[in-house]
């Protein structure tokens, strides 16, 4: 049994399941996040938050696999009947893209359900999470990669019914220097503006908004974004504050079995340091707040 902050891992997503009293968390493997090959997803199960039983491989690649490191930020939704995974890979010379596998449990294994990626072949691109609209078209919103284009964009494609393919291209959503909170990075002689982590989260007046993470004075942080029209397809704007400011991000949105608003992220951003985290939110007004007092 291991404590939340025994675990080291960056991205946090929890899959709540009801049926079995018991969440499910899956993130990037923090010590194979940024050099040499990967090994797979792996997920934790608790019934409280506090305590995890793992990990347990959810996902290792199968002979042929076109990507080999960089298995990054693994979401997994619950979708007409199958659980699926959306993750980043990447191979040497090969762009990093957001591919989609399925699982008949929330435990796998996945397996992919497309030759590659969702995201165009020849963008850097990451972050991929499931959006239904009222429609009920499911689509995907990824992020492009600031290393490639230097102001970051979120970005959303429709997909197919089975979501084994992408329907026509994609569209630009905003850049992450429209945030007012966000600052330029310079690593490594390179200077640009990242987005990271889009999760999208509609509050209970209706109103669609998106959580996504980039940079500020406070080092990692998370902010929001919201469109009026209550459609994917926005436009889109920011809010002038972030929502949490302090090394941490990459965050996600999930209820409780007693019914409990909580965000989750990792923190610090610095490896081999990141733990997952979760805080309570509340509603307030037409935003989502960190409630202090719960």
């Amino acid at each position: 049994m291991l404590k939340t902050t025994e675990i080291n891992i960056r991205d946090p997503f929890v899959l709540p399941m009801p049926s079995e009293q018991q969440y499910y968390l899956y993130g990037t493997i923090g010590t194979e996040t940024w050099e040499g090959k990967a090994s797979g997803i792996d997920y934790y199960t608790s019934q409280d938050l506090e305590n995890w039983e793992g990990p347990f491989a959810a996902f290792r690649p199968p002979a042929g696999f076109w990507a080999d490191r960089n298995f990054w930020a693994p979401e997994v939704h619950a979708y007409l009947g199958r659980y699926y995974m959306f993750a980043s890979f990447k191979a040497e010379g090969v762009s990093r893209g957001t591919q989609i596998l399925a699982a008949d449990t929330p435990k796998g294994p996945f397996l992919p359900i497309s030759e590659g990626p969702m995201t165009p072949r020849d963008w850097e691109c990451l972050d991929g999470t499931l959006y239904v609209d009222a429609e009920k078209q499911p689509w995907m919103v990824f992020c492009h990669e600031w290393v490639q284009v230097g102001d970051g964009e979120v970005c959303a494609v429709r997909l197919s019914d089975d979501l084994s393919a992408a329907v026509g291209q994609p569209q630009l959503l905003f850049h992450a220097s429209e945030a007012p909170w966000a600052q330029e990075i310079h690593p490594k002689g390179r200077s640009g503006y990242v987005t990271d982590g889009p999760f999208m989260h509609r509050l209970s007046n209706g109103e669609l908004i998106m959580l996504w993470s980039s940079f500020s004075t406070g080092g990692y942080t998370v902010g929001i974004a919201r469109t009026a029209s209550g459609d994917i397809t926005g436009p889109w704007e920011q809010d002038a504050e972030p929502l949490y400011a302090g090394d941490g991000g990459h965050c996600m949105v999930f209820r409780t079995f007693d019914g409990q608003l909580l965000l989750a992220y990792h923190r610090p951003n610095e490896t081999p340091q990141e733990r997952p985290f979760f805080v309570p939110l509340r509603e307030e007004g037409s935003t989502l707040v960190i409630d202090q007092n719960a």
